[in-house]
């Protein structure tokens, strides 16, 4: 399948860990081509929310207290970045490059497309793609360690993949470290390093940043190298896809298992086996829609990397992807495992997966949000918005933007989130507790430059607590 050779880099920067809760205070995208040749950039920031509480560490660690006090809304971050990537996709889908991203970036962009009433989906709809390359790099310590020093921890012997770690044992200039657009840099310096020796591997990756290229990959002849690192050691498995289940788990069969033996177990055995799949186990399970750190066993130039020939490898994945009727019960044993996830969610922020897509009515009301800049007609298309997830969060950007115009019991609401977030423990944490972890932080003995960002957040958090009074 033909990869993308339109390509945009992005990094975030946040207000903590918190996935559901935390904010985006600075989003740096770069777009290039496939040589890649840095082509756009965009690089936005944006004050805290009013009900956002910093976290202390995360403020040392992107250094951005000067958006303390931004004139820049969340919405209007947001916004900015929905229209620069639409721009860029619009003649040709991209493939969106992170590093950790499907961990977290993807998932804090997903989020807050979803708080201010944007299509959650941009980068994996469309025909655009998704590609972390972390989990690329999973395979390329395992497989082709030709391409790049990948440094070891501490001394060894195990590996370390942190970004900084990676570009520093490789002579990448890390520049300024936990800047959004420093960080999209770092990640073009190490694909262009791969891409000098071995750009097939890229383009492979590229390739299986969507769902459809994922499905055509693996069912390739021959078999596949899953490379993972898992803490810091490197684990190597020959396999092959043996069942799915809709809409995006693939499950994979490690070929160092003898196919027959397992082909023999009864279907109580099998069916435990495919349910609580382990990590010394014969089934590997992944997600199409993500990242996976395969590549095709025509790309490990090591022939004695795993400990039998290819060519027995070769003939098992062959036994594998000819035995329909094992791949059949593979995959109903996929379907039959029930996911007990708790759906049953108290703050809208947490319903982006429970809550289900918007109704076309209120997408349509949503679209006219965004291009009516006046507070009258903004108030009705709330009043109208069916999905009360979507109203409450138009509410929101309703009383931020127009705090004067903005009806009473919206106020009434928006007022008491404030109050509630800053005032209560909750999922979001507590601003008492950050205060207090605030006044340890500062009687240790720190950097000046530390000591002066913690000095600005406690005075950033002092004041916003003060203001409820």
């Amino acid at each position: 399948m033909t990869a993308s050779s339109n390509l945009i880099f992005y990094d975030t920067e946040t207000t903590g860990l918190l996935k559901d809760f935390s904010q985006i205070l600075q989003c740096g995208s770069i777009q290039t081509d496939r040589n890649l040749d840095i082509l756009n950039e965009q690089n936005l920031g944006c004050a805290p929310l009013p009900w956002i509480i910093p976290h202390p560490m995360a403020m040392v660690t992107n250094k951005k207290t000067n958006l303390f006090h931004s004139n820049v809304s969340h919405y209007e971050l947001m916004r900015d970045l929905n229209r620069q990537w639409r721009q860029w996709t619009i003649d040709e889908p991209a493939t969106f490059i992170t590093f950790n991203g499907i961990a977290y970036d993807e998932e804090l962009v997903r989020r807050q497309f979803y708080w201010n009433l944007f299509e959650s989906y941009l980068t994996n709809t469309n025909g655009n793609g998704r590609l972390d390359i972390l989990l690329m790099m999973n395979n390329v310590a395992a497989f082709s360690p030709d391409v790049l020093n990948i440094p070891l921890f501490n001394g060894g012997p195990g590996i370390s993949l942190k970004q900084a770690d990676i570009a520093e044992a490789n002579g990448i200039e890390i520049g300024d470290a936990h800047d959004a657009i420093a960080d999209c840099k770092l990640m073009i310096g190490l694909l262009k390093q791969i891409n000098a020796k071995k750009p097939e591997l890229i383009d492979f990756f590229l390739s299986i940043s969507t769902k459809p290229g994922v499905q055509a990959a693996v069912q390739q002849p021959g078999f596949i190298g899953l490379g993972e690192v898992f803490r810091r050691e490197i684990f190597k498995y020959p396999v092959v896809p043996c069942g799915n289940k809709a809409p995006n788990d693939l499950m994979f069969f490690d070929l160092s298992f003898e196919p027959e033996e397992i082909f023999e177990m009864d279907t109580q055995e099998i069916y435990s086996l495919v349910q609580k799949p382990s990590k010394s186990g014969p089934f590997k399970k992944y997600g199409i829609n993500k990242t996976i750190p395969i590549c095709p066993s025509s790309m490990i130039d090591n022939k004695d990397i795993f400990d039998m020939d290819f060519a027995i490898l070769e003939k098992r994945a062959e036994q594998v992807r000819g035995n329909t009727d094992f791949q059949t019960l593979v995959s109903q044993a996929m379907a039959d495992k029930i996911d007990n996830w708790n759906n049953e969610y108290e703050h809208i922020e947490q319903m982006i997966y429970s809550g289900g897509f918007p109704s076309p009515q209120d997408k349509n009301l949503m679209a006219d949000f965004h291009r009516i800049d006046s507070a009258e007609e903004r108030i009705k298309i709330t009043r109208n918005i069916s999905d009360e997830r979507h109203r409450l969060f138009a509410e929101r950007i309703i009383c931020q933007t127009y705090p004067h115009e903005a009806p009473e019991d919206m106020l009434n609401r928006y007022n008491s989130l404030i109050t509630q977030r800053l005032t209560e423990e909750g999922p979001w944490g507590s601003l008492d507790e950050v205060m207090l972890e605030l006044d340890k932080l500062l009687e240790k003995d720190n950097s000046d430059e530390t000591q002066g960002i913690l000095e600005e957040t406690k005075e950033f958090l002092t004041q916003r607590a003060e203001s409820l009074n």
